[in-house]
């Protein structure tokens, strides 16, 4: 998969640091520490058990790096790849204690990430060629930036990052410049021109009315919240190409189908990232690969 959003690597390495310092606390790992010797080496492969698309392999492999700089990693396959149940997305060795501390951090991200990715590719695919499929900011808090490139590995396209890359007037918005009087939609538009001229500007309307509002303000884009299939084809008319048009809220991957096909540019989908099952990803340490128990063996018998 090519083209996706960078990662920001400091905020995922504090990310990672947060995540460690929780599992390990001041003892560390107590389990690992005291059943493995320190001497022991081994392989592991990361594996997934259902199908699903991957996402988060740059993220696991830091984790491992973090845990313990002497893990040699090897990705199998990319970000962004179908993957069949069975199939082996990456494989690690080292230090068998430090692959076993950073085993269920690393799980975590990855299995998250690629829940996000799968998701993603199923609305994608549901909704074809005739609209894209875009996410919403209901992300896990310190984690959009990871969740969002999830959503673009599973073939679906970001919305805004933030509150700081487009102008969004949504109800509460609308309501509070209501109270100065009628068009509140032409006034809150007019103001975010005027303060933010090289933001676009999108407006939420919950009525064929505030439809024509939007319009009439030249919205650059104008979000159908919670609509009807009616609604919509009706708003598509209205519109004539005017503004792009986003269809959200009440959206099922059921639904899909019939929504591209009304003539909207985007469907965004909050289930992308704040409602995905994670993947059933396992670790497993490879056969016959573990060294140094033998001597270790050895030297409990001497």
């Amino acid at each position: 998969m090519t083209n996706l959003p960078e990662i920001d690597m400091d905020r995922i390495k504090l990310l990672i640091k947060l995540a460690l310092d929780e599992d390990l606390g001041e003892l560390g790992d107590a389990t690992s520490n005291s059943v493995i010797p320190e001497s022991v080496t081994a392989s592991a492969v990361l594996k997934c058990k259902e199908d699903c698309v991957c996402a988060g392999l740059p993220v696991a492999e830091q984790v491992f790096q973090v845990v313990d700089p002497k893990i040699s990693w090897t990705a199998k396959v990319n970000d962004g790849e179908k993957c069949p149940a069975g199939t082996v997305l990456a494989e690690a060795s080292g230090p068998a204690r430090s692959l076993l501390t950073a085993e269920r951090t690393a799980l975590n991200f990855l299995q998250r990430l690629s829940g996000c990715a799968t998701t993603s590719r199923r609305y994608a695919d549901a909704a074809g060629d005739k609209c894209v499929i875009l996410d919403t900011r209901k992300t896990t808090p310190g984690w959009r930036n990871l969740e969002k490139y999830a959503v673009a590995a599973g073939g679906a396209t970001n919305h805004r990052i933030g509150l700081y890359d487009r102008v969004m007037i949504k109800d509460n918005h609308r309501e509070l410049a209501g109270f100065e009087g009628p068009g509140g939609i032409a006034r809150a538009a007019s103001r975010a021109r005027e303060k933010y001229p090289r933001l676009e500007i999108e407006v939420e309307a919950d009525t064929l009315e505030e439809v024509k509002e939007a319009l009439a303000a030249k919205a650059d884009y104008i979000l159908l919240d919670n609509m009807t299939n009616e609604q919509m084809s009706e708003a598509v008319k209205m519109n004539t190409g005017q503004a792009k048009l986003e269809a959200s809220g009440g959206i099922t991957l059921e639904r899909i189908p019939q929504i591209a096909e009304l003539g909207v540019d985007f469907i965004s989908v909050g289930a992308l990232t704040h409602s995905v099952k994670a993947v059933d990803i396992s670790m497993e340490i490879r056969q016959g690969v573990a060294s140094g128990l033998k001597n270790c063996r050895k030297n409990s018998h001497a």
